[in-house]
């Protein structure tokens, strides 16, 4: 039933209870009470219901609140809402959004609580949402310290409508600026979070879950540094020739059987700067390979690794396009002499698999980042001298493809050609690389001499 005889009393405080400060009000004949921990939310609440009054709001004889906080009250929790959003993104997202989606969610959701106590272990909470997120898990297969979470969060979970407040909102964006094992978020990986839980609110508005998006208040838009991004490569990690060969060789000596498979993998990372993903891919039909001379490769499709949780196929990999290319675009990279001997030899030693792939486990399956990472450390000590290994140089595997681009640029083969057998813009290939090009100034004056002798 609906009312508008409503009187309020002063708010009352009770020394030593959790929640002191008490507002009480009267709808028609029934008496309400809320308790607060500080003055101010109890003067906040109180100034709510006076309001109401004011405006001439009805008030709810059941709850005892006006029309307005009594929607927010029934409002749909943070969790409930994100469930919705995960379930209508995931059909069209690709499996990289997707894990960027729950990656954000889990990053946020359990600081979106209404009280901590009794919370389960921040990793227990995280495990129990990613189980509620991904569709293709029951729920009622969890296991039980998962559904206890889950249970725990459905309890705790705020209304959505809190995320109007600024402080609750503080909340949420600090967890988008913080890694998930708790260290500070580069600006890349903040700002797709950030980008995630801004589409997740203006879901909520589109569901009339929310008036308006607070991200778009100018308060919080005045607060919102974008972060400052420096993608250039350190030239530290950029190996020259010399280095890189040794590395292949020392590939070879790592392991009975394991080393060899992968010698001609390292290669195409810096013969034809290919990233790993698009060498996973790479099949025979792809290559050209004569006996002498140059060859080339064709590519066409990669093989990016994001989890059996994302794709549709319940595969670890996930076979799509061309990074930032159209999905039937082809990128044709000449290789040198040196890459051609190293595919004929692993053909020859390994065949390929059923599909003509190249690079594949003794199993046939696509290779896990895992196993080329754990041999890439293994063979660094054995090519490198110490210093160089406690040293940033070719720490990783995709640093030969860094050295590949420096090596063709410091060649003086054009930027722009560079970046179309990188698969780069112009413009991106030289923000990336401007550092590695920084200490050449004797390479580019010889050319230039011998510029001037020939026109002598």
């Amino acid at each position: 039933m609906k009312s508008y005889q409503v009187r309020f009393w002063n708010i009352q405080t009770r020394k030593g209870r959790r929640r002191p400060h008490i507002v009480r009000w009267v709808v028609e004949r029934f008496e309400f009470n809320e308790a607060f921990t500080t003055t101010g939310l109890a003067d906040s609440f109180r100034s709510q219901l006076v309001t109401a009054a004011r405006a001439g709001e009805a008030f709810d004889t059941d709850s005892g609140l006006p029309d307005s906080m009594h929607r927010e009250k029934q409002a749909v929790t943070w969790l409930v809402h994100t469930v919705d959003y995960v379930e209508m993104k995931w059909p069209k997202a690709s499996p990289n959004s997707r894990r960027s989606i729950i990656e954000t969610m889990l990053a946020v959701s359990p600081v979106l609580v209404l009280d901590k106590r009794g919370a389960p272990a921040i990793p227990i909470l995280r495990a129990a949402l990613r189980w509620a997120f991904i569709p293709s898990r029951d729920e009622k297969q969890a296991p039980e310290e998962l559904q206890t979470a889950l249970a725990w969060l459905r309890r705790n979970s705020i209304p959505i409508t809190e995320l109007t407040a600024r402080r609750t909102l503080d909340k949420a964006l600090t967890a988008c600026s913080t890694k998930l094992d708790g260290g500070q978020a580069a600006p890349e990986y903040h700002r797709r979070m950030r980008r995630v839980f801004y589409n997740s609110l203006r879901f909520a508005v589109a569901r009339e879950r929310l008036r308006d998006n607070p991200l778009d208040s100018p308060a919080v838009k005045q607060d919102w540094a974008q972060p400052k991004m420096d993608l250039a490569v350190d030239p530290r990690v950029v190996g020259n020739p010399r280095q890189v060969g040794q590395a292949l060789i020392a590939c070879s000596y790592v392991g009975q059987r394991q080393g060899g498979r992968f010698v001609a993998f390292f290669g195409c990372l810096y013969f034809a700067m290919m990233r790993p993903a698009e060498a996973i891919r790479l099949r025979d039909v792809n290559c050209t390979l004569p006996q002498t001379g140059w060859g080339k490769l064709m590519l066409d499709a990669t093989t990016p690794e994001v989890g059996k949780d994302y794709t549709d196929t319940g595969q670890l990999h996930d076979d799509r396009g061309l990074k930032n290319r159209p999905r039937k675009a082809v990128r044709a990279v000449p290789i040198p002499p040196e890459l051609v001997a190293l595919l004929r030899q692993h053909i020859e030693r390994y065949g390929v698999a059923y599909d003509g792939r190249l690079f594949r486990s003794e199993s046939g399956k696509p290779i896990p980042k895992s196993t080329y990472s754990r041999l890439w450390a293994k063979l660094r000590p054995l090519a490198l001298t110490p210093e160089q290994v406690a040293s940033p140089l070719m720490a990783r595997p995709y640093d030969l493809r860094h050295a590949g681009v420096t090596w063709r640029l410091t060649a003086g083969v054009p930027a722009a050609q560079v970046a179309e057998w990188a698969g780069h813009s112009v413009e991106v290939l030289q923000r990336i690389y401007h550092r590695c090009m920084a200490d050449y100034d004797d390479v580019w004056i010889d050319r230039m001499n011998q510029a001037r002798d020939d026109l002598g």
